[in-house]
């Protein structure tokens, strides 16, 4: 992937997610949130559609909430910078685990990822200007069989909140993954050696 003269000091994350901050700092990048307001509805951009297949989910959702990060930095009069999105899902078979909406929901997710192994996508895409560059990482995990009271316990701890498959690779359910193949920081919400390579495209500092 052809790269420019770094230019830019820093970037606009368009993310609420506390991982993909902590993943960029550790990659040395300084970012700024660009989140959604009152008026947006960010969940939205998040549903799926009828037999649409997971890879094109998770890119679709990436691109769209790059369109309303664009429309949101020209909304608010803000320093031009370039924008990263990101947006990971798990998969198991050909179904689409988002967030669970309840906790009921998240047990079932739970209970259906025991004993399993699952995919973890991540889409990433950065905007500068007119331009946009985009990749995807595709990890695998399997976890132990895990029990009706592990999940009970895992979900009142209120861990499965906001994530994807209702877990968290950083959290304690970690300790029953027996394998992974793939990107541990694209499991966490963003893959470092790809989200490296689109920033370095986009013209953005890094320290090495």
């Amino acid at each position: 992937m052809p790269t420019v003269k770094p230019a830019h000091e820093h970037v606009w994350l368009a993310s609420q997610s506390p991982r993909r901050r902590q993943l960029l700092t550790q990659l040395g990048v300084r970012h700024e949130p660009l989140l959604p307001g009152p008026d947006e509805d960010a969940e939205a951009l998040e549903l799926t559609r009828p037999g649409e297949a997971a890879v094109d989910y998770v890119q679709r959702v990436t691109l769209a909430k790059l369109g309303a990060a664009r429309q949101r930095l020209k909304a608010r009069a803000l320093a031009p910078a370039p924008i990263l999105c990101a947006d990971t899902t798990v998969v198991l078979g050909r179904r689409i685990l988002g967030k669970p909406a309840d906790a009921a929901e998240a047990a079932a997710m739970l209970g259906a990822l025991s004993g399993r192994t699952h995919r973890v996508m991540t889409a990433v895409a950065v905007a500068s200007g007119r331009r946009t560059w985009q990749a995807l990482s595709v990890s695998k995990v399997r976890f132990a069989a895990f029990g009706p009271d592990l999940v009970a316990t895992y979900v009142a701890s209120g861990e499965p909140e906001g994530k994807a498959g209702a877990y968290a690779i950083q959290g304690p359910l970690a300790g029953w993954i027996e394998h992974i193949e793939g990107s541990h920081s694209g499991i966490m919400g963003l893959p470092l050696h790809e989200t490296a390579m689109l920033l370095r495209a986009a013209g953005v500092r890094l320290p090495l």
